[in-house]
């Protein structure tokens, strides 16, 4: 049974939690300020601490930041009545494992609670599975809820995974929390980019060879089925994978079995399969690219990611994650951003997801001379576009709109007059006689 100390000042709603919580199956104690949770932590043993942000005698911060000089791993879910983004993301910064604002959706916490004791009890990632959450912020907004809602669901059983999404939304980590939060997760979680794979090569690839079998064959190799043994294998963009070695991927999942090339001796398999595809795969049974038998099989479960631009209200945890990741990779101490570049991440498409977000801050971050991130410091990309966007979705109904766009124009192209009359679709004589009608040469 899981211990929980709640940390909150508001004694009626402290009592309504416990007592929820504790009908939830948890031992839950509470205390109602920073001072008497530290003694608490000291006397006790506890799972996880829920605590409330702001506290008579200090906040939750500080209780983190306690927490942290004393080395002590338990996790920690804040609360906030104020939902701000920043007050959010500076809690996660001092080591929160989430947040949730109040007031409180009972599901959504137990969720919460759920996923912080089951990260608690994972061993040490691996530099490479490290790597791939950098994408990682599960975010408050309902798109998010959906997904995550979706992999706690599935993570448990032995369901094929379909996981589809554009490209740069996060693919692969959604794979890797199945797989951590699955009855799999001591075992291997293998990796496989299908499109990286020469199709002569596809079969060695998975099913593994022997040496000699064929001409660069010079040892023994292990394909990836049996390198999962026991625990995931993960085939990235299979939309690409040839028609014949699609068939060989059919019958190795039917018959779990495979035989490495040059082998006579068949090795049974037992590993659970993720696929992932940015590509519309109904679409390409239908032309004749992929096999329907295949698609069945791989697809038991489907899990959508939503693009950046359904996550209105993550943009910005997102972009503030990024920041720490671009400040400690560059050493380089940005606060954030200004608000001129909070309403154009706002405004924009994020056609690249969450990849193309991380590149743009860290692109940023090292060009930055401030404290906080410009519009000057942005790739050209960006701004460009936004203006671009700005010319198609507004009419030109008088010159105040006009005068706006020209403003626009100008400061996404740094003042160059040349690249902001190309921008607005101008030559260079009519923008500088504009400039001077709306007195803006100066």
């Amino acid at each position: 049974m899981f211990s929980i100390l709640i940390v909150e000042d508001d004694i009626t709603f402290s009592l309504m939690l416990t007592t929820w919580l504790s009908k939830k199956g948890f031992t839950v104690k509470s205390v109602s300020s920073v001072a008497d949770a530290k003694r608490k932590i000291e006397e006790e043993t506890f799972d996880l601490v829920l605590s409330d942000l702001r506290l008579p005698d200090s906040d939750g911060i500080d209780l983190l930041k306690w927490m942290k000089n004393n080395h002590l791993s338990l996790p920690l879910i804040m609360m906030t009545g104020y939902a701000e983004i920043q007050t959010a993301v500076q809690a996660m910064k001092s080591g929160a494992s989430d947040y949730i604002a109040k007031p409180l959706n009972p599901e959504e916490l137990l969720n919460k609670i759920r996923e912080s004791l089951l990260m608690e009890r994972e061993e040490p990632r691996t530099e490479i599975e490290s790597a791939s959450s950098d994408l990682y912020i599960e975010g408050q907004s309902q798109a998010a809820r959906h997904l995550y809602e979706h992999v706690r669901l599935v993570a448990p059983t032995d369901m094929s995974v379909l996981v589809t999404g554009a490209s740069g939304t996060g693919k692969e980590y959604i794979a890797r929390r199945i797989h951590a939060q699955s009855a799999r997760s001591k075992a291997p979680f293998v990796a496989v980019d299908c499109g990286a794979i020469p199709k002569e090569l596809a079969a060695s690839e998975f099913f593994g060879h022997v040496k000699g079998s064929f001409t660069g064959a010079i040892e023994n190799k292990t394909g990836a089925f049996v390198a999962a043994q026991g625990g995931t294998i993960f085939l990235d963009e299979i939309g690409n994978l040839t028609y014949e070695v699609q068939v060989q991927l059919l019958r190795a999942l039917q018959e779990r079995r495979v035989k490495p090339i040059g082998s006579n001796q068949e090795i049974p398999i037992n590993v659970r399969l993720i696929s992932a595809t940015n590509e519309n795969l109904r679409q390409a049974i239908e032309k004749g690219d992929f096999r329907e038998d295949l698609y069945h099989r791989i697809n038991e479960f489907t899990i959508r990611i939503p693009d950046l631009k359904e996550r209105k209200e993550d943009l910005l945890l997102f972009a503030n994650h990024f920041l720490d990741l671009a400040n400690a990779e560059l050493r380089k101490d940005i606060i954030g951003f200004d608000s001129d570049t909070v309403q154009l991440f706002q405004s924009y498409s994020w056609p690249g997801n969450l990849r193309q977000m991380k590149n743009v801050i860290k692109y940023a971050t090292l060009l930055a001379t401030g404290r906080y991130i410009t519009r000057k410091e942005l790739p050209e990309e960006l701004t460009e576009a936004v203006v671009s966007m700005d010319l198609d979705n507004i009419q030109l109904k008088n010159e105040e709109h006009e005068r706006e766009l020209i403003r626009k124009a100008l400061r996404a192209c740094d003042n160059n007059k040349t690249r902001a009359a190309r921008l607005l679709g101008i030559d260079r004589k009519t923008l500088y006689n504009k400039l001077k009608i709306y007195q803006l040469d100066n």
